[in-house]
């Protein structure tokens, strides 16, 4: 029989061992964890301007399409210097608005015809939740929007990443006749068929759903001045 002291040197040392041969995997992983989150990110900027792509590809559509980018402050002007890729909003929503950097993507179809996308990230019911809007050159219509979360509920809350209820999006409006800024929110019960300014909320996600209407409210708050300046 093996003494109390051999258990416990034998034990020490598997323990050290796995801990080593873990801490190599992770460190050997972890560029390639890195450039998945970089190419899922390519491909949510691309899908909220209705382009399809895949892991292989997402890259290269990002670089064909994704013309320019910028990077304002809630007053709208442009800060020299900051690129907008590397621009990590879940930081950046910790700050007061007015310390914001605030990331425009701009994508240039093959038509010509121009989209501004910029990014989202707000609270769900059991975590994050974030998302892209683009929109038309009139920096009022929705021309496209992508949603996706960390953990809301299957069936419910989880429904804010799917076609259906993005493809809600198209089409509405964030400012109304008056010029007065008035963020899309979902309608509990469903929005009436020609209110610009609403989409049918999730139905038994109600938290979801007013969690990403205040996601559009505050966050798209911050680029009202961006977006008047370059209407005029």
């Amino acid at each position: 029989m093996h003494s109390n002291k051999y258990i416990f040197l034998y034990s020490s040392a598997m323990v050290i061992l796995v801990a080593v041969a873990l801490t190599v995997v992770a460190v050997q992983l972890k560029p390639a964890q890195k450039n998945n989150i970089r190419i899922e990110k390519m491909q949510n900027i691309l899908a909220a301007a209705n382009i399809n792509s895949t892991t292989k590809d997402a890259e290269i559509l990002f670089k064909k399409f994704i013309t320019e980018d910028v990077v304002v402050n809630s007053k709208g002007e442009i800060i020299n210097g900051e690129q907008a890729f590397p621009v990590n909003l879940e930081l950046e929503t910790k700050k007061p608005p007015e310390k914001r950097l605030l990331p425009v993507f701009i994508c240039t179809k093959e038509n010509g015809e121009k989209n501004y996308i910029v990014p989202l990230r707000g609270k769900g019911l059991w975590g994050p939740i974030w998302g892209y809007v683009a929109f038309k050159k009139d920096f009022n219509t929705i021309a496209g929007a992508m949603f996706d979360h960390k953990s809301e509920t299957p069936g419910l809350g989880a429904e804010i990443n799917t076609s259906a209820f993005r493809q809600q999006f198209k089409e509405k409006q964030i400012f109304d006749a008056l010029g007065k800024y008035m963020p899309v929110r979902t309608v509990k019960g469903g929005a009436k068929k020609n209110d610009l300014h609403g989409v049918d909320a999730i139905t038994g996600g109600t938290l979801t759903s007013n969690g990403l209407s205040n996601m559009l409210q505050d966050g798209l708050s911050v680029y009202v001045e961006y977006f008047n300046k370059q209407k005029k």
